[in-house]
């Protein structure tokens, strides 16, 4: 089943945010169709040489490419034809740039009045900010998440570009609300969404504890509070534990590392002692998981039913028994470019999921066959 079969995105986005969201409605059936500039597509293509990145590979798969520089006329015209028959529009240009290049909302709603408008921005369309360049890390830490992601030690930005993913994907739900809307209505919308608005959102649970109750969170306040820890083991991989607020987990941690005597050390008797001294839990159980293989560990913590798992790194995670029972990891082979490895979208609709994935696609790579493709539609 793939609900947005009958779905058409044009998508003239670069680097992450554009391109994700186009991604998770392509993820879910739409037929989209990547605009990209004549000899450079998308910078993303470039970002470590050629044009076929693994940066660039994330975020595409699953789409058509066509090259066309809106400029010149015939190609602003196979763009315009485009348009008339598409039902979304998505662009992650800086405010003003979209209408330059004929692909501004009122431009493209002359031609298609029902088309869904997605413009997505680092700061927003007005305000003292409007022309900032935005990228990842100014997003995180504009919207006060960097701050929980940084290092009390030796601090530095790390991480994936969560605000750049977390955009596309909020700006892909807000896409298909609209969509029901035009369902109803008859009639496209414009949707604007920023980074900054998209991370503060994400950030939530940050902003209630700080308006609720005072507390200005910082990297380790829900590690702490949940009880969350992650060991080196004796072969040099991790494990990760989450022990929450049930007695339980605590207790069959004490069984599961041999440490039962903890129990009645005051430091960690009581739950709200074990917040206050988890650096001192730490300094206990380090050497206690260096003893024994990341195996052993798991072993036990599963048999005293604590919430655990290995800490794969990405050439593990995916030969995990359980991901391989989901077949998470799907595959497809390009003509040109080889295999092609990805993780499948996560849903499963009917209790069945869609293993199948188109792989990225070269620069202009469908660009005949979509031409042909608006010819017939013309002819017909």
């Amino acid at each position: 089943m793939r609900p947005l079969k009958n779905i058409r995105v044009i998508e003239m986005g670069t680097y992450i945010t554009g391109p994700a969201a186009a991604m998770q409605l392509a993820d879910l059936g739409a037929d989209v169709i990547k605009v990209e500039r004549p000899g450079e597509g998308d910078p993303f293509r470039a970002f470590k040489g050629g044009l076929y990145s693994p940066h660039f590979q994330t975020y595409n798969r699953n789409k058509r490419s066509i090259a066309l520089d809106t400029k010149e006329p015939d190609d602003l015209a196979v763009f315009n034809d485009l348009i008339a028959g598409a039902d979304v529009f998505i662009q992650n240009f800086r405010p003003g740039v979209a209408e330059k290049l004929g692909a501004g909302e009122d431009d493209l709603r002359r031609i298609n009045p029902r088309i869904i408008y997605c413009a997505i921005s680092g700061f927003g369309t007005t305000g003292p900010a409007r022309d900032r360049p935005t990228y990842d890390t100014v997003a995180q830490a504009a919207s006060g998440f960097l701050r929980l992601m940084t290092p009390p030690t030796a601090p530095r930005v790390i991480g994936p570009a969560i605000a750049d993913a977390v955009t596309g994907h909020y700006a892909a739900t807000g896409i298909l609300a609209a969509l029901v809307e035009r369902g109803q209505t008859g009639t496209g919308s414009r949707l604007d969404i920023s980074m900054l608005e998209a991370m503060c959102h994400f950030n939530l649970d940050s902003f209630t504890h700080f308006y609720s109750a005072g507390e200005v969170m910082g990297p380790l306040s829900r590690p702490v509070v949940s009880q969350s820890y992650t060991f080196e083991c004796a072969d040099g991989k991790w494990v990760a534990i989450h022990m929450s607020s049930p007695p339980k987990f605590w207790t069959g941690f004490l069984e599961a590392t041999g440490q039962t005597q903890l129990a009645t050390d005051p430091r960690f008797a009581e739950r709200l002692e074990r917040i206050k001294h988890q650096d001192d839990l730490i300094e206990i159980m380090t050497p206690i998981f260096r003893s024994q293989p990341r195996d052993h560990w798991c072993a036990a913590l599963e048999a005293a039913e604590v919430p655990y798992s290995p800490a794969y790194d990405s050439d593990e995670a995916l030969e995990d028994p359980q991901a391989q029972h989901l077949g998470i990891k799907v595959s497809a082979d390009h003509a040109q470019m080889g295999r092609f490895t990805t993780v499948r979208a996560p849903y499963s609709f009917d209790g069945a999921a869609d293993a199948t994935v188109l792989p990225p696609p070269m620069l202009d790579e469908h660009g005949t066959q979509i031409r042909d493709e608006l010819q017939r539609k013309k002819a017909g």
